[in-house]
């Protein structure tokens, strides 16, 4: 097995204080993508001549704020997306979400997973879009996207 990527993400943090307080599902599912996120990621910040990186992710007025850091904490820039291309998608997703925990206490298996193809399909939908807004600023691959947006949802679920 070769040498990591140096163009990878070795911590990723959520700014808590534009969170509410969250419900045991919205911080199990932000448990999870950071785990996977930090287990295989490809993270790329345009003109870097490497990593590995360290993230923070926060909303500051309408905008989504990638503060990235190197591994020593030395400040490596900004990388700021303006919120409206994805407050749709954000908005749907948590609906379904919200629908499929529900759903997941009573509901019969055929209700459960006709909600999770849903949910599924607007995560994929989410993923391409802020893979696509990010292109030219951060390359980043289709998992990585997977596991931000979900991080994205949660600084907006709030629970």
């Amino acid at each position: 097995m070769g040498e990591p990527s140096s163009f990878r993400l070795v911590a990723i943090d959520l700014d808590e204080h534009t969170v509410a307080r969250r419900t045991r599902e919205i911080e199990q599912e932000r448990e999870i993508a950071i785990y996977d996120l930090l287990e295989a990621n490809s993270f790329e910040p345009v003109g870097s001549p490497g990593g590995p990186y360290r993230l923070v992710l926060s909303i500051e007025e309408n905008r989504l704020v990638f503060d990235i850091h190197l591994d020593d904490g030395a400040g490596h820039g900004r990388v700021m997306l303006s919120l409206t291309p994805l407050r749709r998608v954000v908005k749907d997703y948590s609906l379904v979400c919200d629908s499929y925990f529900a759903a997941i206490r009573t509901a019969p298996p055929s209700r459960i997973e006709t909600l999770d193809m849903g949910r599924r399909g607007l995560h994929d939908e989410g993923s391409a879009l802020l893979q696509e807004r990010l292109k030219g600023k951060i390359e980043v691959d289709f998992d990585t996207a997977r596991r931000l947006f979900t991080l994205i949802c949660v600084l907006h679920l709030k629970g």
